[in-house]
């Protein structure tokens, strides 16, 4: 899932954020609104780490929603 799509099925997607990133508010993720960049600085803010450390955790968030978004359609025998 590239982040335009994940930008696109962000109201969908924000249950999946706040699980990873619980320290975020439905306020700050309505704010991110998918916004990779906005995203990153809320969680620098709230848990005080490195952006670089953020990249990390968002590229490692992305690609498990590429696989959850792939067995989702081997599930449903698309």
């Amino acid at each position: 899932m590239n982040w335009d799509q994940i930008e696109g099925n962000w109201k969908q997607l924000k249950g999946n954020v706040k699980q990873q990133w619980g320290k975020l508010t439905d306020d700050q993720l309505d704010v991110i609104a998918g916004k990779r960049d906005q995203l990153a600085g809320k969680i620098q803010e709230a848990y005080g780490q490195a952006k670089d450390d953020v990249e990390k955790e968002i590229d490692d968030w992305q690609s498990k929603q590429i696989e959850s978004s792939c067995s989702d359609k081997g599930a449903h025998g698309h």
